[in-house]
């Protein structure tokens, strides 16, 4: 009961309160960098793209998407506060209820997607190995393991699963894809395939710097347990690029080798891997577990309700939606999360850094502390430049695709905002 009560978004974790290291910060980050969903997301990048290009986008922009998480990370750290409470003093105590919405809304959104990912892995391999397809009983197993781990809560998860032979599993699992890529297929002649075109290669990096911008608006929900805000950072940083560089680069190869003549499971699962394919599923589990237990809370910074049974709730939800909705427009739904968070964190990102200066007053966050000193509680200043960014990021998009919308939308932001609030402090 103890260690749920510590979960309260709104309020800080003490320092006695900080189980995680740096390795747990490596270990928690490269298990949620591992998935399916990353394997089928470096498959979009071939064969518009060769492979040497297609593996040159994924170090770029992994490179700029886990520097950008990994700094977010040490706001949860400096402040032991959620992500979506840290928002409070860019945007105003009432004016962060907006993201906070939009993150309860695309968190829910992944999780299903997860869930639908594993259930057709699962029902996938089941039906090569035994002749058996129950893709509902799948879908109903995995929704009920994920919730069970987001209810337990993040330290949990990582004491009991990660700190005692998770991540070797996963290790072992991703070596083992990896061998049976390079048994079977001559890399030397996938590297020399040309592209076909259709996709830029700054579009590609944007792709690839996709999936660790998603974990923005929940990476603080796991950092604010950190001990140290520079081993938080090193850990997350080095766990999720190594994890993103790796399966990016075995989806984009397994797709070009296949041709993209089956679906990305039964041709692991053809290929000898079937074994590494369920450890992978079983691993997939724990990026479901973080977004049903971050949109619990980010559901108790809007609601004060503890973050336990909105857990529970949340798993429902995700696992009713798993097993209705198809998997849809998958690239479409990466672009469109970064098209939102990518400026809104650069929005918090210079708050946190340039503005304060790594330090919030606790009054900034809860409105019982006296200072709620916005603009009928809405930073203005913050929403105009998070406004700001997202139009930059749709201009870029849809006028010049190729050159990559994350970077300029999130520097715009962070500008304009930084700007926006020397004027206001001069006036």
């Amino acid at each position: 009961m103890q260690e749920a009560a510590a979960y309260d978004p709104l309020v800080p974790i003490s320092r006695e309160g900080r189980a995680f290291a740096g390795g747990d910060a490596f270990a928690l980050w490269f298990s949620l960098g591992v998935g399916l969903l990353v394997l089928q997301a470096g498959a979009l990048l071939v064969p518009a793209l060769s492979l040497s290009a297609a593996f040159a986008a994924i170090v770029c922009g992994t490179a700029i998407g886990v520097t950008l998480l990994a700094s977010a990370g040490v706001v949860g750290a400096d402040t032991g506060l959620s992500s979506m409470a840290a928002l409070r003093p860019a945007l105003g105590i009432r004016g962060a209820s907006l993201p906070t919405v939009l993150n309860v809304v695309q968190l829910v959104g992944w999780g299903s997607f997860e869930i639908i990912v594993m259930s057709d892995a699962a029902d996938t391999l089941a039906s090569r190995v035994v002749g058996v397809s129950a893709p509902m009983v799948w879908t109903v197993l995995f929704g009920a393991l994920a919730t069970l781990l987001a209810a337990g809560g993040p330290v949990s998860f990582v004491r009991r699963f990660l700190r005692a032979w998770g991540l070797y599993l996963i290790l072992a699992a991703a070596a083992w894809l990896t061998y049976a890529l390079l048994a079977n297929h001559d890399l030397s002649e996938l590297l020399s395939r040309p592209g076909t075109g259709g996709m830029g290669f700054g579009a590609a990096v944007d792709l690839a710097a996709a999936m660790p911008l998603s974990w923005l608006p929940l990476i603080a929900d796991y950092t604010r347990f950190g001990r140290s805000a520079g081993g938080t950072f090193r850990g997350a940083a080095l766990g999720y690029f190594v994890a993103n560089v790796w399966f990016y680069g075995l989806g984009a190869t397994w797709a070009l080798a296949s041709g993209g003549e089956a679906s990305l499971a039964t041709t692991l699962a053809s290929a000898g891997a079937g074994l590494a394919l369920l450890l992978i599923l079983l691993d997939e589990t724990d990026n479901a577990f973080a977004d049903i237990h971050s949109a619990a809370v980010s559901g108790g910074a809007l609601t004060r309700a503890p973050v336990r049974p909105l857990a529970i709730g949340v798993g429902v939800v995700c696992t009713l939606i798993a097993l209705f909705l198809p998997l849809g427009q998958y690239e479409s739904f990466l672009l469109l999360i970064g098209s939102v968070f990518a400026p809104l964190f650069g929005v918090a990102l210079a708050d946190h850094f340039i503005v304060r200066k790594r330090r919030i007053e606790a009054a900034e966050i809860d409105r019982r502390g006296g200072a709620y000193w916005y603009a009928g509680g809405f930073g203005l200043a913050g929403l105009g430049a998070w406004v700001a960014g997202i139009a930059v990021y749709q201009a870029i998009s849809n006028l010049a695709p190729d050159l990559g919308a994350t970077i300029p939308s999130l520097l715009a932001a962070g500008v304009i905002y930084v700007a926006a609030t020397r004027l206001i402090g001069r006036r």
